[in-house]
């Protein structure tokens, strides 16, 4: 298994897990009226859609979420070697809420960091230890999974909240000597569908 270096994921995993906790209606409503004052999308051709033209994919943003890659950034990291391309979020993370922070996540690392990493599977070894060691099950064993012509890996995890459930999958891929993963948040199946469904290629090079 290749060695594992500190990825971006896992520090944006922790984050919105800490928040996904209970609070008043009150509280909610505060956080709704937040949201909608907040809307704003990452550097893009609209503020409705992520556009990465260098790895040839697009994100569609669900309306009024919140934006944080700029703020997630990690000033000390090589940006040659990680890149926390998207980070967005149902409603602000220092916000608590009575629902899980639904999010979208993007962050492209270098294969060179990962010795001995040839295909995205072997990424979901490291990635499913990561994962699991912070509360989160296995759903499903990784298998490949295919976005329009794009085939990829996908590994899907949950974790118990109490009355909350948290789902996430990970999309993986190689490409341009990167490792790309594309994780999703959702408090159910049926929105984590509705959230892997706003990706898309805009070409066919994945390996």
């Amino acid at each position: 298994m290749p060695a594992v270096p500190a990825p971006i994921l896992l520090i944006l995993l922790l984050t919105t897990t800490a928040f996904a906790q209970t609070s008043s209606s009150k509280d909610k409503q505060q956080t709704e009226q937040h949201v909608k004052a907040s809307r704003s999308g990452p550097a893009s051709t609209d503020a409705t859609a992520y556009r990465n033209p260098e790895f040839a994919f697009t994100c569609k943003l669900p309306y009024g979420w919140v934006d944080r890659t700029q703020q997630m950034q990690d000033e000390s990291s090589d940006a040659a070697k990680a890149k926390l391309l998207l980070a967005v979020f149902e409603r602000p993370p220092e916000v608590t809420g009575d629902t899980v922070n639904s999010a979208i996540v993007i962050t492209a690392e270098s294969v060179a960091s990962y010795p001995g990493l040839k295909t995205a599977a072997d990424y979901l070894g490291p990635l499913t230890e990561l994962t699991t060691s912070k509360g989160f099950k296995v759903t499903e064993q990784p298998y490949e999974f295919s976005v329009g012509s794009t085939h990829l890996v996908r590994g899907d995890f949950s974790k118990d909240l109490g009355k909350l459930t948290m789902r996430q999958s990970s999309l993986v891929l190689l490409r341009k000597g990167y490792v790309l993963s594309f994780t999703f948040l959702a408090g159910s199946d049926d929105e984590m569908d509705e959230l892997i469904e706003k990706l898309s290629f805009t070409n066919a090079q994945a390996r």
